[in-house]
């Protein structure tokens, strides 16, 4: 399908199932997939030409790759989308060096637009119990498909952040490794007679695809670094 006006150009990086249901949903969602490069291509290096003259690129991949293909793109002047988890420690000196090139990077360990706006809703929760003081204790649990690689997931991790901050304790993790799961995430708030349990589902993985696509729509011609809090225009908890 040729360009138009309004289609933005995406390269996406990252072959696997993440990248293939992105280029499958792109056209419906205003993309053009002018490059789509797995580890082969990626190995040397990226460069602006490599990337198909791409208005923004879409980076799901591994931890070990996402810092240096990340860095890759600020350097070719493309911004990038980036949601692979797993490299928290790299994180920060990577969106130094985006900044520093005047580049753009979101980064998301969840691409639903659910997911975000139910972190929300879980610190509001926690923070409403907390000043209840029910005697509420706090615990997530999260369940996955078996080939997901960090545990546990960055948007349990997020979630339980945004938890703990509201109710001023740490929130534990207990994650589950199993079939073929998008995507569960369960806080469960337990006191001596009463339970409260809060869950977010994702049914199919086309979720992260289809906000992934949107996100990329919205930062191709921005420069800094951006979360979704950004991308929607709201706060974070």
């Amino acid at each position: 399908m040729s360009a138009t006006s309004d289609r933005t150009r995406i390269a996406i990086l990252g072959d696997g199932r993440m990248g293939e249901l992105i280029a499958a949903l792109a056209p419906a969602a205003g993309c053009e997939v002018v490059a789509l490069l797995g580890p082969a291509q990626t190995a040397s290096g990226l460069t602006r030409d490599a990337l198909g003259n791409a208005q923004v690129a879409i980076e799901f991949t591994v931890p070990s790759a996402a810092a240096t293909l990340v860095r890759a793109c600020a350097k070719a002047g493309v911004p990038v989308v980036s949601g692979t988890t797993g490299w928290d420690a790299e994180r920060a000196a990577v969106e130094a060096y985006v900044r520093a090139s005047e580049g753009a990077l979101l980064w998301s360990p969840n691409f639903s637009i659910g997911v975000h706006l139910f972190k929300r809703v879980v610190a509001e929760a926690a923070r409403q119990l907390a000043r209840a003081d029910a005697g509420f204790d706090l615990h997530l649990v999260e369940t996955h498909h078996a080939r997901k690689l960090d545990a546990p997931s960055g948007t349990a991790r997020a979630l339980a952040d945004a938890a703990g901050a509201a109710a001023g304790k740490p929130v534990p993790i207990t994650s589950v490794r199993t079939g073929h799961v998008p995507g569960t995430h369960e806080l469960v708030f337990d006191a001596p007679f009463e339970q409260v349990r809060l869950v977010h589902e994702a049914r199919d993985r086309r979720v992260f695809a289809a906000g992934a696509l949107a996100a990329a729509r919205w930062l191709a011609g921005r420069r800094g670094v951006f979360t979704l809090d950004d991308f929607l225009g709201g706060h974070a908890p």
